[in-house]
């Protein structure tokens, strides 16, 4: 193994306008935004719900290049998703554009990639804009104060936003202390997936260890006894974030009329 695993970044918090609404807000107009380029794969409604991705970014806090830099596996999903349709499309009618032996790429094939790769695209850019503004403190006062999420589910998921951080230094860690048993696959590709998948593994057992250990502490604390528990940190709703919820319902709206005109 040659070093750790990529994980997003971790959250920060960030002046920046939209960046400074509460949690909850944030998730409703993502969870708004994205349905409704979910449910479309017309071309111009999903180029339209990029634009305004990148066009909002700033308001974030975030230039479109750190955008993109941040959602970097986004591109390579994206990416693959053209690759695997031009290679192996089942429907290759319409006007052919590139031939060259088995890869035959018409229109239909282009299109189909093009909508696919776009709408992964609508989907995943906001997700990053908003989880990486969003510290996961403030998620969950604000889950426990305005979406009357239990203390125990809100506590468990900020635990796990903190632990994500974590494991690409554990990778790096498992990794290194093979290599230094001896244990490496060098350039076998063979033995290299055999290492990756009993990396995982380990990675995946540690994680629900601290797991088991953290829902074990949780409950030593009280957090199932049932009581009514107090925040310690209040967090308004403000007229902003309807405003936020309600500029998501309009873009979500405009992308469908987009998509159906």
């Amino acid at each position: 193994m040659t070093g750790p695993v990529a994980v997003t970044a971790r959250p920060t918090r960030s002046g920046a306008p939209l960046a400074r609404r509460t949690p909850v807000a944030k998730i409703v107009a993502l969870a708004l935004f994205t349905t409704a380029a979910l449910l479309t794969r017309d071309v111009a409604a999903l180029g339209f719900a990029l634009a305004v991705t990148f066009l909002a970014a700033p308001l974030f806090g975030i230039t479109p290049w750190g955008l993109l830099r941040r959602g970097w596996p986004a591109l390579l999903g994206a990416g693959t998703v053209v690759l695997s349709l031009a290679l192996f499309a089942a429907d290759r009618s319409g006007t052919v554009l590139f031939a060259a032996g088995p890869l035959v790429i018409t229109t239909t094939v282009l299109l189909n990639a093009l909508s696919l790769a776009l709408r992964l695209l609508a989907i995943a850019l906001p997700s990053v804009l908003v989880f990486s503004t969003t510290d996961p403190t403030d998620l969950a006062d604000s889950l426990i104060q305005h979406a009357r999420v239990s203390p125990r589910f809100a506590i468990g998921a900020l635990a796990a936003f903190r632990l994500v951080g974590l494991l690409g230094d554990e990778w790096q860690m498992i990794a290194m202390a093979r290599r230094a048993r001896g244990i490496d696959a060098g350039r076998n590709p063979l033995r290299w997936l055999r290492l990756f998948a009993s990396t995982a593994f380990g990675l995946l057992v540690g994680a629900i260890r601290r797991g088991t250990r953290l829902a074990v502490a949780m409950d030593a604390r009280g957090f199932d006894a049932g009581l009514p528990r107090t925040v310690a940190r209040p967090m308004p709703w403000q007229a902003a974030d309807w405003l936020l919820v309600a500029a998501g319902a309009a873009l979500a709206a405009a992308i469908q009329l987009i998509a159906h005109r």
